[in-house]
């Protein structure tokens, strides 16, 4: 384009990416839940509701509109007054964990109130709708195993699974019965 010049090196460095969770009225209660789960969290701001804009959506103006959290130093928004739009299997956020504990730990705590029928592989959906993987930082190696039977195996295995089970696949991976 003429008289145009990109430098990206120069808007890439002022830019801040931060996911923003909408809800219908249950975003404070989904902040205060996530920031209980994960270590190094905290809610970080809490705006409320206008008069004028909770005239307006029928919003309280002691309810939450917009919160502002961190989940392991990691920037969150959650925002209510958006009743028409539920989260979906198609954008999940992953917990790469470091062993079994971590694993169980997470998985305990995500799907405590979450829907059952929700769970897979490793996937959950929690009490918000809101979908995650929860995983050993261990399983992209056995699945991308060189050794396609191994890999085969390992991938039956964890196709049976909810939570995953590392120990389980990994005798799997191996060809003892799991």
């Amino acid at each position: 384009m003429p008289g145009f010049h990109f430098q990206s090196e120069n808007i890439m460095s002022s830019v801040t990416l931060t996911p923003c969770l909408a809800f219908d009225k249950e975003a404070e209660e989904a902040a205060n839940f996530y920031t209980s789960v994960f270590k190094n969290s905290q809610v970080t701001k809490v705006v409320r509701w206008s008069k004028v804009a909770a005239d307006i959506t029928g919003h309280d103006i002691n309810d939450a509109m917009v919160i502002v959290f961190e989940l392991d130093g990691r920037k969150f928004t959650a925002l209510n007054g958006l009743p028409h739009y539920t989260f979906n299997p198609a954008v999940s956020f992953q917990i790469e964990c470091a062993n079994q504990g971590e694993v169980d730990y997470y998985w305990e705590k995500l799907t405590e109130g979450g829907d059952e029928t929700k769970q897979a592989c490793g996937w959950l959906q929690d009490k918000f709708g809101l979908s995650w993987q929860i995983f050993p930082k261990e399983l992209p190696q056995i699945m991308d195993d060189e050794d396609s039977e191994r890999k085969e195996r390992a991938s039956a295995a964890m196709m049976k699974m909810k939570k995953i089970d590392i120990a389980a696949l990994r005798r799997a991976a191996d060809g003892q019965d799991v």
